[in-house]
């Protein structure tokens, strides 16, 4: 079996709906071809964006998973799965990112019912701002599953939780944000008490290996891992590492355009507990 739909249903943050404190897009050259890898590993269907003809939006039933973005090869953008951040304020936001020595690389643009910038870390893992203008007009992901969380690997989980915390306002202690943790070597990001992401140290910023450099780590749990995988290599894309984790396995993949991503049977971004 195939499709995000685990066998142990997590409670983790939700990624849709107004109060989401996150979404993730991915950045692709032929938006077609990714539709039918998405669809045949993980079981998406997709509905045209507002974002025009190369947008399209990744769905589980009727819940938005995910956004899909193709953009020119004449234009230098990574293929990449990228985290948006919800802001009040994407002008904001973007000064705080500037500030902690971040980079803003593009925005704050107009885009569909809200505003976004691409942004990166000062260790340079890239993600994005959003800033919803318009209410929502999707349901928000179901209390019993999370479609996708986070991970961040990067130089020094402690430096990247203040850097984030001060761009994103997390743990400042007003009502609905989100609270940090520091359990064992790792940091934990819940949000409304549910874990968002996870934070970990020990990346290299000069290291070749992408899995080594300090980058965002887009998780979706599936039911079966090597199910998930076989069917990766089916529809034309790779697996670049698989690996036992705390309560479970994962394994990163790459598509046919070069995007990795990761599946995994773990309940939530903070382990078998979260």
């Amino acid at each position: 079996m195939t499709g995000s739909e685990p066998r142990t249903a997590p409670s983790a943050a939700p990624l849709t709906g107004s109060a989401a404190p996150c979404w993730v897009t991915l950045m692709t050259r032929d938006l077609q071809a990714a539709q039918r890898f998405y669809a045949g590993v993980l079981g998406w269907s997709f509905r045209p964006g507002r974002l025009g003809a190369e947008f399209s939006v990744a769905r589980r039933g009727d819940i938005p998973v995910a956004g899909i973005f193709a953009v020119s090869s004449a234009y230098q953008v990574a293929v990449a799965w990228t985290p948006y951040f919800a802001v009040a304020d994407a002008d904001v936001a973007a000064s705080r990112v500037r500030e902690r020595s971040g980079t803003v690389a593009v925005g704050p643009l107009t885009l569909g019912k809200g505003r976004g910038v691409l942004a990166s870390d000062r260790d340079g893992a890239a993600f994005g701002l959003w800033e919803r203008t318009e209410p929502a007009a999707s349901p928000p992901a179901p209390d019993d599953h999370a479609h996708a969380w986070l991970r961040l690997r990067t130089r020094n989980a402690f430096d990247a939780a203040i850097f984030y915390g001060g761009v994103l306002e997390w743990a400042n202690g007003r009502p609905g944000c989100c609270d940090v943790a520091y359990e064992g070597e790792e940091v934990i990001v819940r949000c409304g008490g549910r874990p968002l992401a996870r934070i970990s140290s020990g990346a290299v910023e000069a290291a070749v290996d992408p899995l080594v450099r300090p980058h965002w780590q887009v998780q979706f749990p599936v039911e079966d891992v090597p199910v998930t995988v076989a069917a990766a290599g089916r529809q034309g894309g790779s697996l670049v590492e698989e690996r036992s984790v705390l309560g479970g396995r994962e394994a990163t993949l790459r598509d046919p355009d070069g995007a990795l991503f990761t599946v995994t049977d773990v309940r939530g971004p903070a382990g078998p507990g979260s």
